[in-house]
């Protein structure tokens, strides 16, 4: 007798046959091709497709891909739950890079900050960039002349 294709993942629901949908149907293959690479395998199937997709849409066309996700994936957590979510990706983080690489990474990211606030006050006509003497005082906490 031939496998019905109607049964769902071992719930033990019977369907007719053809009737499953397409969703279904690729959930299920889903879950086998799953099974069969393991975690490792189906991760890296999943690396190669976004590598794919990145190609066919540009920097700025997956950039802004990501964006929505992210807006997508804030709503659905709300204010609290996306930030938790941001914690343990920074946590993460700090988990792969180790104490040293963790605080280059902030040191890096602080210099970008200022870097950017310099354009800002450039682009607003505020005096430009400090010399030398008031980028140590502003370093130091002393306002500037």
């Amino acid at each position: 007798m031939p496998r019905s294709h109607g049964t769902e993942h071992g719930k033990g629901t019977e369907k007719s046959k053809g009737t499953m949908t397409v969703q279904e149907a690729g959930k299920m293959g889903g879950e086998i091709r799953k099974e069969e690479l393991g975690p490792e395998g189906y991760s890296e199937i999943g690396k190669m497709g976004g590598e794919v997709r990145k190609e066919q849409l540009g920097h700025e066309g997956y950039s802004e891909m990501g964006k929505k996700g992210g807006e997508a994936r804030k709503e659905q957590l709300g204010p609290e739950g996306y930030s938790e979510l941001g914690k343990m990706g920074g946590e993460a983080r700090k988990e792969q890079l180790g104490p040293e690489g963790y605080s280059e990474l902030g040191h890096k990211g602080g210099q970008r900050v200022k870097q950017l606030i310099e354009e800002g006050k450039r682009a607003e006509g505020e005096g430009g960039e400090m010399n030398e003497q008031e980028d140590e005082a502003s370093r130091r906490g002393k306002p500037r002349h």
